[in-house]
């Protein structure tokens, strides 16, 4: 598998993808040209379809930093979240997969939107349209949340609950090429309570999955109550790769909700990072020597004791957490507080703090929060102002070009959370912004000539969440 033609979709390996060449005798690509993004209209009061927005953001086009096509979808009220592909680096040698489509799940009317986005990568269409009643019909599956392709071709779903809306942490299982509900992945047996994101890794026979809430309640908008009454997530379920059933629940305590997890990108690596919202901790998970899987917490970030907001104690709320490709670095975005960081992770067991910066948030000066104990700042930051304009809301999905030294960042979580914490994204809608690596030290920069505004689109602010590029990128690919 070493000429020219004879490989499928992505890159052999991590190392591979970061210096964007395929094999040795294919020339070195260009750094990505487009993004994609899903834009949510729910819970705005915008009564519009959410859409697929494509962004150009090659520094040398005329129409750097600009939407210049928008997908919408043919109903209201869907909520577009994450996105995966029909075929991706785990189908690399295979040379009949390409990949050109993006398969779209609806976190709130449980349908999945399959895009072409191979005819014209810059004016993608609509493909195929899964209704909810068969995700229902075949899988007793809704709030469809995580898309991974299989090395097999068939893509596997993540999903939050069932179809009345209660918690279950079930999988739905696609074919690659008809794109029809096939039925559960998993084979019988228990099933975790709750659901949200996932990672598998052959090589150790293993899939890890998460744990948000249950829908219905989350769905709603965030309450302390439903914590304490065990509403949200608590644990990392253990899965058999092969025999798709439950081996273990790693309980990481009442009020983790632990949300993405991330295995190293090396295939043979048999530990990563799962990012908890609510507790502000990263663990670190890996398999023990007897063969089980276990965690340990390796980052906390303290709670702010403040005066002005939802409580007296403001946590950070990590909700995304991403790994550069070659396993140096993992990022996370820290949504309440404001910042994104960076640590080394030379040492897995004792990431180092390298890069820092505020990106808006909800204790920036002269906003309403004022912080009485603080354990990190000595000061409440300055508010993120990028060509004239004050961010919304704070730091959320996050996407990091392949050789590591442009990360991206958008600033909405969830329509009905974004409403309750940051109400300015719903006036304003949210913003999409660049910031500079430096992958030999470490540390972050804001670029001050990257901003798309998506509060200045045709149909009104609009909320823009995760990002993906055609060609792969950070946290959608998996090498077997």
């Amino acid at each position: 598998a070493g000429k020219c033609g004879t490989c499928g979709p992505g890159y052999p390996s991590p190392l591979e993808a970061m210096k964007g060449k395929h094999w040795d005798n294919i020339p070195k690509r260009p750094r990505e040209q487009l993004l994609y993004l899903p834009c949510i209209y729910r819970n705005t009061g915008i009564d519009l379809p959410d859409f697929l927005a494509t962004v150009d953001v090659d520094p040398d086009s005329p129409r750097y930093c600009q939407v210049i096509h928008r997908l919408p979808m043919p109903n209201l009220g869907d909520e577009l979240h994450h996105s995966g592909w029909n075929a991706c680096s785990s189908c690399h040698g295979d040379p009949t997969k390409s990949r050109n489509r993006l398969v779209l799940p609806s976190l709130i009317s449980s349908r999945i939107y399959v895009v072409d986005v191979g005819t014209d990568p810059r004016a993608p269409k609509l493909h195929k349209v899964v209704e909810a009643e068969e995700l229902s019909r075949k899988g007793n599956a809704a709030f469809p949340h995580t898309s991974h392709c299989l090395g097999s071709g068939e893509i596997l779903i993540s999903c939050l609950g069932d179809p009345a809306g209660n918690g279950k942490g079930t999988f739905v299982l696609l074919d690659g090429e008809t794109f029809e509900v096939k039925g559960n992945w998993e084979k019988g047996g228990k099933i975790p309570a709750l659901g949200y994101d996932f990672w598998y890794q052959p090589r150790h026979n293993v899939l890890l999955s998460t744990e948000w809430g249950v829908p219905r309640i989350l769905a709603q908008g965030f309450h302390p109550r439903d914590v304490e009454q065990g509403h949200y997530g608590r644990h990392i379920n253990v899965w058999d790769w092969s025999s798709c059933s439950l081996l273990q629940e790693i309980d990481l305590g009442l009020g983790s909700i632990p949300l993405e997890i991330r295995f190293l990108h090396q295939p043979s690596a048999s530990q990563g990072f799962v990012g908890c919202a609510l507790s502000g901790e990263i663990q670190r998970f890996y398999k023990t020597p007897e063969g089980s899987w276990t965690a340990e917490k390796v980052i906390e970030v303290p709670s702010k004791k403040v005066q002005g907001w939802l409580l007296p104690d403001m946590p950070g709320l990590i909700t995304d957490i991403l790994i550069s490709l070659d396993d140096r670095f993992l990022y996370f975005s820290n949504w309440i507080h404001g910042d994104m960081r960076q640590y080394d992770i030379s040492d897995p067991k004792n990431p180092r703090l390298v890069g820092q910066v505020f990106l808006g948030g909800s204790i920036s000066k002269g906003g309403a929060v004022t912080v009485l104990e603080d354990q990190e700042l000595r000061e409440q930051p300055e508010p993120c102002v990028v060509q004239g304009k004050k961010i919304p809301g704070g730091p959320q999905m996050l996407q990091l070009s392949l050789d590591g030294r442009r990360l991206y960042v958008t600033t909405s979580l969830f329509s009905a959370w974004d409403r309750q914490f940051y109400p300015e994204l719903i006036r304003e809608g949210s913003v999409l912004l660049q910031l500079d690596v430096d992958t030999d030290k470490g540390g972050l920069a804001v670029n001050p000539k990257f901003l798309v505004d998506f509060g200045k689109e045709p149909g009104g602010p609009v909320l823009a969440h995760e990002m993906r590029y055609p060609g792969g990128d950070c946290t959608s690919d998996i090498w077997l």
